[in-house]
Parts: C-alpha cells; structure tokens; sequence
C-alpha cells in the first residue's frame, strides 16, 4: 500500500498524521508554515484523499506501517512522528511497532485510553450508517464536535472548510477506520517506553479528548511536554494554526535542536 502524500520543507523530517474523517488537506497551513523549520511529510492514511483503501482488514498496526513504508519512499530512516486525534492513535502504533525509527513525537487532540464498548458501539453505528446512507451522519454527527465554540462563533470560513473535508470522505474508508479506531488498546505503556520526548497538544475546548486526557499521557512519558492552546476544539491545528506551529517549533528547537543540526 503506497500512501498519497504531500511534503514541503527541508532538513529534519516531521510526519504529520490527519485526524478522522479527514486528509492531509487539514495540514496546509503546517505545510506553508513549518517548511522553514523542518522537512514536513503529511500523508494521506489508507481510504482517505489520494490512498486506496486496499482489502485488508481495519487495523491501526497496518496504518503504522503503511507510515513506515512512506518514510522508506521518502528516504527518511528515523523521524518525528506527530498525529491529531486518529493520526494521533497511528502515531502510537507506529511508536510500538517501528521504535528504532522514531526521533521525537507529537500527539494532538488524541487520547491513549482504549475505547469503552459504548464508545466502540457508537463507532459500529456510524460505520453503518454511512456504508448506508453516505456521509450524513457524519455531517450530524461528526462534525460537531471536531470544531471548538469559539470558531463556531468567529471562524465561519474554518468550520465551512472542514465541513467540506468531512463531507468529501469516502464511506468505506470512513467504516474502515472506525472499526480499526475501536479496536486499539491502551498506549500507556507505549508512551511509558519512549526514549525520545514528545509534545502533547490539546485544544483548551476539546470535548472529545479533554485537557485531562492530554496531562495523563504528557505524564506518562519520561521526557513528555504538555501545551494548550487557547480558544481550540479538537481540531487544534485546523482552527489555531499559527499557536499549533509556534508549539511545534519550540519543541523542535529545544528538545531536537541537535538531531535538527544533523539534518541540514
């Protein structure tokens, strides 16, 4: 499986992994805003933008890998690896199957807790519904809760924009991924296990991965940094682009300045 991705930028490589139900299109302003920083590589995960969805069955392991395959196209052999909410749960999966391969690590808007089976329920009823229906339920349902009040309120052009990309979202990539979101297990000791440090951002109006759920995994984690950004939802990077990038910077520049160097 060959990812469709997007790269802009030089010098130390940044994986960038877009949240459900989304694409790498929700990383444009990372893009055009970290390439004088980093060499950023956002690629679409398997079912959604320009990637097929493939046969296999819904696994966040086999998410991890295609990302692995996409470094050994890029010629990257170690990089950070960051994820918002979905990407965020790949980017674990990707820490526990391709450890040697990781060089720092960002998890945005994401959680390490498994889902609880009403949780899980709900996913099921919504890979249904959109199999059936298309991407209604999406719009209902989804959608909601991906933007914070404040851009509800302020930001119609961003919530438009991302209603666009949740409505464009191939329904069978859409079930596919719900399933494998489901099944994930508990990352606490995944984050414990790092030897790299790592970044965690959240949305200070997040609903659906809480501040609280962003400090329990900054504490799991023997070298792990915690910031929140003011006046965000879940989709942080989307609706505060410039506090998103600012954060990512800092991190980069302080606990990866040398491995930066090495890249340049």
């Amino acid at each position: 499986m060959q990812l469709y991705t997007r790269t802009a930028g030089t010098g130390l490589p940044v994986v960038l992994l877009h949240a459900f139900p989304l694409s790498s299109a929700m990383w444009l302003a990372q893009r055009e805003g970290l390439a004088r920083a980093c060499r950023v590589i956002t690629p679409d995960l398997r079912g959604f933008g320009g990637s097929r969805l493939g046969d296999d069955e819904p696994s966040l392991d086999l998410m991890a890998d295609d990302v692995a395959r996409v470094l050994d196209g890029e010629g990257v052999e170690r990089a950070v690896i960051g994820g918002l909410s979905m990407g965020g749960y790949v980017t674990m999966a990707f820490c526990r199957r391709h450890p040697d391969r990781v060089l720092g690590v960002i998890l945005a808007a994401t959680k390490a807790s498994p889902d609880a089976a009403p949780a899980r329920d709900n996913r099921e009823r919504i890979a249904q519904a959109v199999l059936a229906d298309g991407s209604g339920v999406l719009v209902e349902e989804v959608l909601p809760g991906l933007i914070g009040t404040t851009t509800k309120q302020r930001r119609a052009m961003v919530f438009g924009r991302v209603k666009g990309l949740v409505q464009s979202a191939p329904p069978k990539a859409v079930a596919w991924a719900q399933r494998a979101m489901a099944a994930r297990p508990d990352s606490f000791d995944t984050l414990a296990a790092l030897k790299v440090p790592a970044l965690v951002l959240v949305g200070d109006e997040d609903e659906l991965a809480p501040p609280a759920d962003a400090r329990a995994m900054a504490g799991a984690v023997q070298d792990g940094r915690l910031e929140v950004i003011s006046k965000a939802g879940h989709l942080i990077a989307v609706e505060q682009p410039e506090a998103f990038n600012a954060a990512v910077e800092r991190f980069l520049s302080s606990e990866l300045a040398g491995v930066s160097r090495s890249h340049e």
